[in-house]
């Protein structure tokens, strides 16, 4: 991505670091009575700690909170070594989110080891002990980054065939600084046509087979619901991430924009949470309609599409006042999920 400092980031959170975040998390909870607390240990690759790490940041995390808070942690992975890390998460009672980008052929496309090999047969035989019968319960859900030259069904049903409670289809993390191949111009939506057929699929499954987060966030703001996806609605801010260093900034996601999107000058060190909420940069999200662009605001799916993942909208220049890179994409994919559902509900109306 445009930032790169990673790069500069202590390997893991020590002692100090994780002391303190657990702290701040307690302050933060018991100060405004929050009945649960979610916690993703993310990355990077959050397995490459170690048992000894992971025990040491979930057991304290969990023994900050307040007795009225339920803690709840889950880990996002890239797979490779998840499988010799169950019995541990089993323990630990972490929930796990694996990325996985389709088939061999696709998730070998992007997903590679430092030797240009692919990591799919690891991560593969990782998902099977995931979903088997001890360790099920454990299965938070699969993430995929769209890759358009990939068949949108048969990276859905290759997909499904691991039994995955929840899934979600990402678009890649790009801005009018990098615009994604096919969108952001002549009103072409790849990204769009990719999804509808999928959509179109789950959406008529009886049982449906899993939940896909994107189209569900859709149809429940079509419908007047409240915003549960980052990228979707005008709900306000909801996470902070804290890097192994103790800096607290904003969505990884804003790495993708340009070096220091993310910022906001606070470490976990120096004070409480509730202080990430007068700076500028997340002002900006909680604002609701007025950080949207004037484009944005005069238009009807709005209150839906939410502006697009903040990232998206980024243009130099012109910084995040823009519309998402990806607003003919979403603009048909909304209008395509409002009609279908909507001709069913004139239907059920017509049978009472």
């Amino acid at each position: 991505m445009a930032d790169q400092s990673w790069r500069q980031q202590p390997l893991k959170m020590s002692d100090e670091i994780i002391e303190y975040t657990s702290l701040r998390i307690h302050e933060h909870a018991r100060q405004h009575n929050l009945a649960h607390v979610r916690i993703i240990l993310h990355g990077g690759e959050p397995l490459l700690v170690g048992r000894a790490t992971l025990t040491q940041i979930v057991t304290r995390l969990r023994a900050a909170m307040p007795r009225t808070a339920v803690c709840s942690i889950s880990l996002q992975t890239n797979g490779v070594l998840l499988a010799k890390s169950l019995p541990l998460l089993n323990e630990l009672n972490v929930q796990v989110g694996v990325s996985l980008d389709g088939a061999a052929a696709d998730h070998n496309r992007h997903r590679k080891y430092r030797n240009g090999n692919g990591s799919h047969f690891a991560v593969a035989s990782s998902l099977s002990a995931l979903s088997s019968q001890t360790y099920n319960h454990l299965f938070r859900g699969l993430l995929c980054v769209i890759d358009i030259n990939s068949d949108p069904l048969s990276t859905y049903s290759y997909l499904a065939h691991f039994d995955a409670p929840a899934m979600d289809f990402l678009l890649p993390h790009r801005s009018w600084a990098d615009p994604p191949h096919g969108s952001g111009a002549n009103n072409e939506t790849p990204y769009a046509d990719w999804l509808i057929p999928i959509f179109d699929l789950w959406y008529s499954q009886e049982p449906q087979q899993t939940r896909i987060r994107i189209f569900e966030a859709i149809m429940d703001l079509l419908l007047g619901g409240q915003p549960q996806v980052e990228g979707l609605g005008l709900g306000p801010l909801r996470t902070l991430v804290i890097e192994t260093d103790g800096r607290i900034e904003q969505s990884d996601f804003l790495k993708s924009a340009y070096k220091g999107a993310g910022f906001t000058g606070l470490r976990i060190q120096d004070g409480a949470l509730d202080a990430a909420l007068y700076s500028p940069s997340i002002a900006q999200h909680q604002v609701g309609t007025l950080a949207l662009s004037s484009t944005c605001r005069l238009c009807p799916l709005h209150q839906v599409c939410g502006g697009g993942q903040f990232a998206h909208r980024y243009r130099p220049g012109l910084g995040f006042s823009n519309p998402s890179v990806y607003c003919a994409d979403l603009s048909r994919l909304i209008r395509y999920i409002s009609a279908r559902i909507g001709t069913d509900i004139a239907k059920l109306r017509r049978g009472h």
